[in-house]
């Protein structure tokens, strides 16, 4: 049983865990937002959000133990030039874990981790502001829209809808559709 353990060992021995750990850091400083397992998400949030809370005083001392524990230059740097002054200031949750699934192989639950200032989705941030209304989007077909422009032609004519056609008759080789049998019970 593993009543009060705090660290999810992942099913692995320390140094692979710590490799898995770091190289996953990494990719999400790289890219901002990477796809893996929930444990192995949940495992990297706890491993990485000290990193970003300490990557907000720049100072040697503050980058040479974050390099201790990622040992890649251009992350390090990344982290410190892009990310520590987006997130500064932000209290603590750096990264959201979206669940997105089981994976077909094995069924195991996946997820998507990122960071949370880095989705222009949800922040709005990224987007280029308008002064313009955003075009108005009907569900009409355009041969509706035809209509209506014809329509327009005759100012102050009120709109009437066009009668509907009747079937034409059938010349006289061709065979009339038959009607649907009654049931028994309607006899």
């Amino acid at each position: 049983m593993r009543h009060g353990k705090k660290i999810n060992h992942l099913s692995r021995k320390s140094e692979h865990r710590a490799a898995l750990l770091m190289n996953m850091a990494c990719s999400l400083i790289e890219h901002k937002r990477i796809n893996t397992t929930v444990a192995k998400a949940k495992a990297l949030r706890v491993y990485i959000e000290p990193l970003i809370t300490k990557s907000k005083t720049d100072s040697t001392h503050s980058r040479r133990t974050i390099f201790s524990y990622l040992k890649n230059k251009e992350a390090v740097t990344e982290l410190f030039r892009e990310i520590a002054p987006k997130v500064a200031d932000r209290p603590g949750g750096y990264v959201r874990i979206i669940r997105t699934g089981y994976r077909p192989g094995d069924n195991s639950e996946t997820a998507m981790i990122e960071l949370v200032d880095f989705n222009t989705i949800y922040t709005n941030t990224g987007a280029p502001a308008t002064d313009a209304a955003p075009k108005k989007r009907t569900r009409r077909s355009s041969a509706k829209k035809a209509e209506g422009a014809e329509g327009a032609a005759e100012e102050g004519a009120p709109k009437a809808k066009a009668p509907r056609k009747k079937a034409e008759p059938k010349a006289e080789g061709e065979e009339k559709p038959k009607a649907p049998r009654k049931k028994k019970s309607e006899e």
